[in-house]
């Protein structure tokens, strides 16, 4: 089936019957389930993508987002590679930040969870790092996935360090991103490392998207770019929050 899928790029529930037609509705759905989990198709309304056609279809509006505040990405990017230590085990997002990171980081021994399709694709460069893609409900506005069962994929994961991004931030309303199922995830990704580095570009501060996953006091260590207003980063580093 995986095959049919790659081949294809992409194939409803009916394509996929008359395929196997010896195969229930249901069999199909839960065999589809196990591809998701297993980060080999994305699973969409009424049957499922491969991962590279998703690519192609997603690709200008991500490649559109990675041009936007650029340098102060780059910036952040910079200062969080300098601050991963070789060995570590981490979960790194699927933002364009992020994917500014993957290209910075040195090409040593890691072990990288990534829900983000552009930054495992980046990983995919580099001959060391162990990069493990998890699967789930793909969010187009950053090529990422998540889904309830991203979470049962990471349920017996271990990793020191998870590095986030937010789509916006305030101090009313903490950290927030676009998806109900995104934020879902990224507050069971907090909960489960040791330590967390928000990265954050200037330019989403004071700004709110409607699911929060996160407050201040969630974080650890607050990277961004150099126009922080002196305010708000005394504000960060008056709750104890390293800024960098």
């Amino acid at each position: 089936m995986a095959l049919l899928i790659e081949k294809n790029g992409k194939m409803s529930l009916e394509e996929l019957a008359e395929q196997f037609p010896d195969v229930s509705d249901m069999t199909l759905r839960r065999d589809l389930l196990q591809l998701e989990k297993e980060n080999k198709v994305i699973r969409v309304r009424g049957g499922a993508m491969s991962v590279l056609e998703v690519q192609k279809r997603s690709g200008e509006a991500y490649a559109q987002k990675t041009t936007i505040n650029t340098d102060a990405k780059k910036a952040i990017a910079k200062k969080t590679a300098a601050l991963i230590d070789e060995g570590v085990s981490l979960f790194l997002d699927g933002g364009t930040t992020a994917m500014y990171l993957a290209k910075e980081l040195p090409d040593r021994p890691c072990h990288i969870f990534t829900n983000g399709i552009a930054v495992a694709e980046e990983l995919a460069h580099k001959k060391q790092p162990n990069v493990v893609l998890v699967g789930g409900t793909l969010i187009k506005e950053n090529l990422s996935t998540a889904s309830p069962y991203s979470r049962v994929f990471l349920e017996n994961t271990n990793f020191e360090l998870a590095i986030i991004s937010a789509s916006a931030f305030s101090f009313a309303h903490g950290f927030s991103c676009l998806g109900q199922v995104e934020a879902d995830l990224l507050k069971f990704i907090l909960d489960k490392a040791k330590m967390v580095y928000m990265m954050l570009d200037t330019s989403k501060i004071d700004k709110i998207m409607p699911y929060t996953f996160a407050s201040p006091e969630d974080i650890d260590v607050l990277i961004t770019d150099d126009n922080l207003p002196a305010a708000v980063k005394a504000s960060f580093e008056s709750k104890n929050i390293v800024v960098v």
